[in-house]
């Protein structure tokens, strides 16, 4: 660390570095703080505080706090911070021309004013009538602003903009292969869902998120859940998460619904009628690809476009991902993890365009 780094320097970098570790730990403070105690011992990373005092810190700003049980949790407060720093880290990764505002580029009888006016015409709200240059028309015709002889063609309106609202399920994969070989995939993919999560709340309120998991079986979970998603030793029921977000949106008063995949795998299992879980890890099954296929184009039909963010190239998971996009008439993204958070975010906001 250099030696110009001060006391305040140092441990704001600690922090962002516990957040990151405790989201790679699944929420486990102790552990994280385990590891963060093994890189001091060997890399020094702290020069002005100790462990200790690093603890400390956490405790005073209420980061960490003790459950029944006497183990360091997180605190809500933890959870906020792990989001506005996921989606200041991938903010950084982007240069200004990737993402622009996200309005919609037409112009129409929407609620947001723009600074621009125009003639006034039937169905105006009086709400958007310019009232100065409205006035300032009356006195330049009649030389008088206090007269009753206000006429329709006086009348400056301010333009309106269309604010489009747009349904999201992040769909992630939580197959074992996502922890295999030594490559952590599941810890960005957490983060893009906190940044996404983040972004979407404080940024486009009228945006609407929902987060599913899908490995053996797909699941709903909560924005708080994604800091503690943990992979397990499953298969990947591609299709079985299509379908749950497919309902999910289904549901959704928006009429801009999109699904974003994150995926390392092709799909291995299939929930059957029966409720019993079909598997087969040997190349690709036609009787699986076949249903999520299936799937994807009800998705397609109810006007749901799917995005695929593929985290590894594996053939046959290129293969599939092909015909899976074709059938949906949707997009795929074959992205490294380092390239992961910024093409969703830079899609996320142009994919909505196209909807005005």
């Amino acid at each position: 660390m250099p030696t110009s780094t001060t006391a305040d320097d140092e441990l704001k970098a600690m922090l962002n570095l516990f957040t990151y570790v405790l989201l790679h730990v699944s929420g486990d403070v102790e552990q994280a703080l385990e590891l963060l105690r093994e890189l001091q011992d060997e890399h020094g990373m702290m020069t002005t505080m100790s462990m200790d005092d690093f603890l400390r810190e956490l405790r005073d700003r209420g980061l960490v706090a003790e459950d029944e049980a006497g183990r360091l949790v997180p605190t809500p407060k933890t959870e906020r911070t792990m989001r506005t720093d996921a989606l200041n880290e991938i903010f950084r990764s982007l240069k200004k021309s990737d993402v622009g505002n996200h309005d919609a580029p037409s112009n129409g009888s929407g609620v947001e004013r723009m600074p621009d006016t125009r003639d006034f015409a039937f169905g105006d709200q009086a709400s958007n009538i310019d009232v100065t240059q409205t006035m300032t028309n009356l006195f330049k015709r009649t030389g008088d602003i206090e007269g009753v002889d206000l006429r329709e063609d006086d009348i400056r309106v301010y333009e309106t903009e269309h604010q489009t609202s747009c349904a999201t399920v992040l769909m992630i994969d939580i197959s074992h292969s996502m922890i295999l070989y030594g490559e952590d995939r599941i810890t960005p993919a957490k983060q893009v869902a906190l940044a996404l999560a983040e972004m979407i709340q404080t940024r486009f309120p009228k945006d609407t998120l929902e987060v599913v998991l899908f490995g053996d079986e797909a699941r709903r979970v909560t924005v708080r859940d994604i800091p503690y998603i943990t992979v397990g030793p499953f298969h990947t029921n591609t299709r079985d998460g299509l379908r749950l977000s497919r309902q999910l949106l289904r549901r959704a008063r928006s009429g801009n619904k999109q699904i974003f995949m994150i995926t390392d795998g092709k799909p291995s299992a299939l929930t059957e009628e029966n409720g019993r879980i079909y598997k087969n890890s040997w190349g690709l099954d036609p009787r699986i690809v076949n249903k999520t296929l299936d799937e994807a184009v009800a998705c397609r039909r109810d006007g749901i476009s799917i995005a695929t963010f593929m985290v590894a190239q594996d053939q046959y998971l290129v293969q599939f991902v092909e015909d899976l996009t074709r059938s949906n008439q949707g997009r795929a993204f074959f992205t490294g993890l380092d390239g992961l958070g910024k093409n969703i975010f830079v899609d996320y906001v142009r994919n909505r365009r196209k909807y005005y």
